[in-house]
């Protein structure tokens, strides 16, 4: 059975002046949505995502917004021209992995009212750039009450 998980990116810090945003769909066929231009503040991406139970008993990530293998799904953040931000300089995606989310992180997250399952991720790379490539380290994703 397929159940709906609410899933939120905290962009930590990113450079001012570029376009961010979750990406919906994959290779060519994408759209850019929840675009957003990084300032002073972290950026929030909060979104739905379908989730079922794989024979194993491991999650598997579905809809728009999973990317990936089976046994290895993300989330990307599109950066810059790959957001849709013509005139930047940039044009890079994030990758925020999935896999280490649990069935009992799902179930911790959809049972009761008002929980969502959140990560936070750097936005800035060492060297002044907006972090691309897959998240590392990546803190995993951890339930929250909203």
């Amino acid at each position: 059975m397929d159940q709906q998980l609410t899933l939120r990116i905290i962009l930590e810090n990113p450079p001012s002046g570029i376009d961010f945003g979750l990406q919906s769909g994959n290779g060519n066929n994408y759209i850019t949505v929840q675009r957003q231009r990084s300032g002073i503040n972290d950026l929030n991406f909060e979104f739905e995502i379908k989730v079922k139970k794989t024979v194993e008993g491991k999650p598997n990530f579905l809809g728009p917004y999973a990317q990936g293998t089976i046994d290895d799904r993300f989330v990307y953040i599109d950066i810059g021209t790959y957001a849709g931000h013509s005139d930047s300089v940039w044009g890079r995606r994030l990758k925020v992995p999935l896999k280490s989310i649990s069935w009992a992180d799902i179930e911790q997250a959809t049972t009761g009212a008002n929980k969502i399952l959140e990560t936070r991720v750097p936005g800035t790379a060492r060297d002044g750039s907006p972090t691309c490539a897959t998240v590392k380290p990546f803190g995993g994703w951890y339930v929250k009450d909203v």
